[in-house]
């Protein structure tokens, strides 16, 4: 029979009760037992919704306290030197992910570790802590969390499938430790190898029958040598272990990939939601006793399931294979989709139209549960659930909801001339130094400062009617009135209003934008413990009225020094939100584009002079394959300068953009034309600055010089190397000194802090210049 089973889910809990609990224990509300205990509560809660929902393999061990690719480092043993002396398990596990800072004691040392990098994982907004491996890696298996949680679900009275990052996108996702001489990581494939073939050992011996191996490396570019390396370690782990084996591969087309694991694994798992025409040119590469798994539900995404279409796949597999050799799964783990639609009580009143097209993590099990009936039982025995589901989608499809024929109108009408500014560089450049007047080295930060506790309940009583317009509005301008005069004070150049006013950089617009809903409990985790809510794309989007005018006016009115506006990209709009799947993302992309070029024009002509349109997104937007990297790139390129084109020369445009490798696409950045960008650099040790050794950014840039998702605190001599290394790179009259990234989720005694420092290093190296004047 057909099996409907599950990739994974969403770990933080249905209303983020992981990460209430893990910033609980970092501020030492809680002891490590009642952490550890919390968790438990909330695995079992889920392994429990799953099978009721239907699902027969469910999965455990991809269950994570903050990281997946950081719970597989430390599980082998990949500890960087410098979180070796650090002895409690837990402790050193945060201090990889977060950093850590503890001042010496009368028993103690003084503790000041950085963070792992961070990287996007494949083209969505979840980040991932990278892996780190000498030369001479040695590994040892510890307290593997696989066997931890199947032991778990087993004492439940659930049977799991234990789920595992697999050897090689384990390697290959890595890099060389910081002050190693770079090279390949696959070459320790050998000495890793064994240590899976004895967690799978364990699994076994717990009772395992299946292991989920998640291999999403398939779905890249890959050359010769990593493709020997996925055989070679598939031949191992078929030859030494009894279990059953399931290679994942999601986000994308395996293609050729496939032939070097193929004949070493029992099942395989494709992403059909992303790649359907892979079902076609796989079914026949099979051998006659392999399974295969049919990623039919999007794991990505909210919206509901085409169930008869799935059904339609799922039978043309079934005829190939026969009902005993097919899974039904999502197309990826639901950890990147919400709980449940259980908690979205305002759209169900308000919009039940829409909520009817909504599918979470609890609902799409439910989905892939009655599309393995339909399969196994026949489509009579779900037939209520296929014709609400039928009425749901011709719903969507037909709806005056996702209609507004004046905005594709005007994008159909757009001039060649909209999507570039009249003047080149040098031009700008000229005119805005005349205009602002700055100093050598100008210093700025990417645009938020922290939402404190204060803020975050005086939105949430305006949000219930318990704080009126007026008085949050005065709240709100007595906030940016501090931040300003903090920002005087420290000595900033370029000042932010700092955001109070603005929950999420995505959903504040989306609230002032038509096309857009928002969810009650739609959390993702982005990294770590933090958590987003990205609102929906249903419709065409179109601005209501101006976004941020008064809050940026009243800001400039308190300093006489240039004040930025701040929005978000087009790009970066839609690529963190729910994005609808109904018309091609070039189209929606343009919309959004000239919403916020109407707001762009609006901030200039309220006089002011900076306006800073953040594209952070724009890397992980990047297909996969590097064949259609160009045809994205000229939409999303093009897109950005639509918002930001139609000002005169003197407004000064800056970009902001992270946690990416921005080295694949630099020539795209350059092609946006933003006056000056910003940059995440410091996390990620400085490989930015290496692509200057090749090619030289045409206009202003900003290497970020601290990371801001550590409260860790740079010291000034720090941050001065890191300046001093830009200088080898950048021309000192282009050169800008900021963060990685913004401070929403800092808080103020670390950033003050950061700051100070950061002003004294742009501040030491003018006087430098000045001296050699």
């Amino acid at each position: 029979m057909v099996v409907a089973t599950n990739l994974g889910f969403p770990y933080v809990g249905a209303k983020r009760e992981l990460k209430k609990l893990v910033e609980s224990f970092w501020s030492a509300k809680i002891s490590e037992e009642e952490l550890l205990k919390g968790v438990q509560d909330i695995q079992a809660i889920h392994w429990k919704l799953q099978k009721e929902q239907g699902i027969e393999h469910v999965p455990s061990g991809e269950y994570t306290l903050y990281d997946r690719v950081l719970d597989t480092a430390q599980q082998f043993g990949a500890i960087p030197q410098r979180y070796q002396h650090l002895t409690n398990h837990l402790e050193q596990y945060f201090a990889m992910g977060r950093g850590l800072q503890k001042p010496a004691t009368a028993t103690s040392a003084k503790i000041d570790v950085p963070a792992m990098e961070m990287k996007k994982w494949f083209d969505t907004n979840y980040h991932f802590i990278v892996p780190e491996f000498e030369a001479n890696q040695t590994f040892t298996l510890q307290q593997p969390r696989a066997v931890q949680q199947f032991k778990a679900a087993k004492a439940l009275g659930i049977q799991t499938r234990p789920v595992l990052i697999g050897p090689v996108s384990f390697l290959y996702l890595g890099k060389a430790a910081k002050g190693s001489e770079p090279f390949n990581t696959l070459s320790l494939l050998p000495k890793v190898l064994p240590l899976y073939v004895e967690l799978l050992k364990q699994l076994a011996e717990a009772g395992a029958e299946w292991v989920q191996i998640d291999e999403p490396i398939l779905v890249f570019d890959l050359a010769a040598d990593v493709k020997l390396a996925l055989e070679k370690a598939y031949k191992t782990l078929k030859e030494q272990s009894t279990l059953k084996l399931l290679i994942a591969a999601y986000f994308g087309r395996v293609e050729n990939n496939i032939y070097a694991v193929k004949d070493y694994v029992n099942a395989i798992h494709l992403d059909l939601v992303r790649a359907p025409e892979e079902l076609d040119s796989i079914l026949p590469l099979l051998k006659a006793d392999q399974i295969l798994s049919l990623g039919l539900v999007d794991g990505r995404n909210i919206w509901i399931n085409n169930l008869d279409k799935s059904i339609a796949l799922a039978e043309k597999a079934v005829a190939a294979l026969g009902k005993d050799r097919v899974f039904i799964a999502p197309s990826c783990s639901l950890a990147h989709s919400p709980f449940s639609t259980s908690f979205e009580k305002k759209i169900k009143a308000a919009n039940p139209e829409l909520f009817s097209w909504l599918s979470f993590s609890a609902e799409k099990c439910a989905e892939i549960s009655v599309i393995a009936k339909a399969i196994n039982h026949g489509r009579d025995s779900v037939k209520d659930a296929l014709a609400a589901n039928a009425a749901a989608v011709e719903s969507r499809r037909t709806s005056k909801q996702t209609v507004n024929p004046a905005v594709r109108d005007r994008v159909a009408k757009i001039p060649a001339a909209a999507w570039k500014r009249a003047s080149p560089f040098p031009v700008r450049r000229e005119a805005q130094v005349k205009k602002l007047k700055l100093p050598l080295f100008p210093t700025t930060t990417i645009g938020s400062f922290p939402q404190t506790k204060e803020i975050r309940v005086a939105r949430q009583k305006h949000n219930k009617g318990e704080l009126s317009a007026a008085d949050y509005d005065a709240f709100i301008k007595a906030e940016m009135k501090k931040m300003v005069e903090f920002q005087e004070r420290i000595g900033l150049d370029v000042l932010v209003h700092g955001e109070p006013e603005r929950n999420d950089m995505v959903e504040h617009f989306g609230h002032l934008l038509h096309g857009y809903d928002f969810t009650e409990n739609g959390w993702v985790v982005s990294y770590g413990s933090r958590c987003v809510k990205p609102p929906v794309i249903f419709g065409d989007v179109a601005r209501r009225g101006p976004m941020t005018i008064e809050e940026i006016k009243y800001a400039q009115s308190l300093t006489s020094k240039p004040m930025k506006g701040m929005l978000t990209g087009p790009v970066t709009m839609m690529k963190w939100s729910f994005v609808r799947d109904d018309i091609p993302a070039n189209e929606l992309c343009a919309q959004i584009g000239l919403a916020l070029r109407d707001e762009v024009n609006d901030l200039e002509a309220a006089g002011i002079p900076c306006i800073q349109v953040d594209e952070p997104a724009i890397r992980e937007g990047l297909p996969i394959r590097r064949a259609d990297w160009d045809a994205y790139l000229d939409w999303s390129v093009a897109c950005f300068r639509l918002a930001t084109s139609g000002i005169r020369d003197e407004t000064q445009i800056h970009t902001h953009m992270c946690y990416s490798d921005f080295n694949d696409i630099f020539d795209a950045i350059a092609a946006l034309d933003a006056d000056v960008i910003t940059i995440e650099n410091s996390k990620s040790d400085e490989k930015l600055l290496k692509i200057f050794e090749a090619k030289q950014y045409p206009n202003e840039i900003g290497p970020g010089l601290y990371d801001i998702h550590s409260p860790r605190v740079p010291s000034v001599e720090e941050m001065k190397t890191r300046f001093a290394d830009m200088l080898k790179y950048i021309p000192e009259h282009l050169l800008w000194a900021n963060p990685d990234c913004g401070l929403k989720s800092r808080q103020w005694p670390e950033t003050e802090a950061a700051l100070v420092n950061m002003v004294e290093v742009a501040k030491y190296f003018r006087s430098l210049k000045a001296k050699s004047a």
